[in-house]
């Protein structure tokens, strides 16, 4: 099942101080698990530092966490994801949490908008940086289909666009 999903983050242990009063993971901590995951973006999106410092950016407008089995005190676990969807302003990512058998057991989705932090307006990328991103989402639709119903929708990039 991880196969489906490119880009594997960093495994955690549950530890006493992420779990609250239910005895299972808080789900602030959960979210934080998926936050640490996206290094990705740096290298294969091209969203460096130089990247930064020509004035552009991505903002989180949407985000979407569905829970299907609780994480308990010293279960390890981790997060994996992939591009679902992209278009000139903006890309939808999905991830899911894993316990050690492999199994999902979270769903993550998010919408980043591409941000001209001169306006803080969301903008169009350039054309080589779409044309890249656009080939990465073409190689992980090639992944095979999510297993789960994907709730945020973008609107698709047109052809020639």
């Amino acid at each position: 099942m991880k196969n489906l999903f490119p880009y594997i983050g960093k495994e955690v242990t549950v530890t006493e101080d992420m779990c609250d009063f239910n005895g299972h993971m808080n789900v602030n901590h959960i979210k934080a698990v998926f936050e640490q995951g996206w290094e990705f973006t740096t290298k294969d999106f091209g969203f460096d530092e130089e990247y930064l410092e020509s004035g552009f950016s991505s903002f989180t407008l949407e985000d979407n966490y569905r829970f299907k089995k609780e994480f308990l005190l010293g279960d390890k676990i981790f997060p994996a994801f992939r591009l679902f969807n992209v278009n000139a302003k903006l890309f939808h990512m999905i991830g899911a949490l894993f316990d050690k058998d492999e199994v999902i057991c979270a769903m993550y989705e998010t919408v980043e908008g591409h941000i001209d932090m001169s306006e803080r307006r969301m903008s169009p990328m350039d054309p080589k940086r779409l044309e890249k991103v656009f080939a990465i989402k073409k190689a992980h639709d090639a992944k095979g289909l999510i297993p789960y119903d994907v709730r945020l929708k973008i609107k698709d990039l047109e052809p020639n666009t």
